[in-house]
């Protein structure tokens, strides 16, 4: 079998982009939700709910993490994953977790802020222009994983 063949692009894509949502989630809920007490998952008055709802989010996070690393292990081990695939993938799925919830989650359907401050602006902006520049990373870093494989089959 070749060594184009044994490559797994897409299952490393996959693995690679679980292991991104779980990480950033993983970042969003220990920074910002416990540490700088800046929000809950669900911002409510009921703080039994509040916290309820940043333990769905923890623990959503956690099957990625686990999801990803089972599926990345037996990549490795087998010899099937894509490295240069693996970094895009990671990025892209920090960056899509970081933009869905800024975009999704704090404004579309209103279940928290970043922070709330009078300045909202400020912090949105910031929010989602590091999820932007973290998928602008992801994206080049595909970008150069397809033409250096386009490269190898030629």
């Amino acid at each position: 079998m070749s060594e184009r063949v044994q490559r797994r692009t897409g299952a490393t894509m996959v693995a690679a982009v679980l292991l991104g949502v779980g990480i950033m989630a993983a970042l969003d809920e220990i920074v910002f939700h416990q540490v700088l007490a800046w929000h809950h998952f669900v911002e409510t008055d009921n703080s039994a709910l509040a916290l309820a709802s940043d333990g769905l989010l923890h623990t959503l996070e956690l099957v990625m993490l686990v999801a990803g690393t089972a599926l990345m292990l037996r990549l490795h081990e087998t010899g099937q994953h894509a490295p240069g695939y693996r970094g895009a993938g990671f990025l892209l799925g920090m960056g899509g977790f970081q933009l869905f919830d800024g975009i999704v989650d704090h404004k579309i359907l209103g279940l928290h802020q970043v922070r709330y401050v009078d300045n909202l602006v400020v912090y949105d902006l910031g929010w989602n222009l590091a999820g932007l520049l973290l998928l602008a990373i992801g994206y080049w870093l595909l970008r150069r994983a397809r033409r250096g494989e386009a490269l190898s089959q030629q």
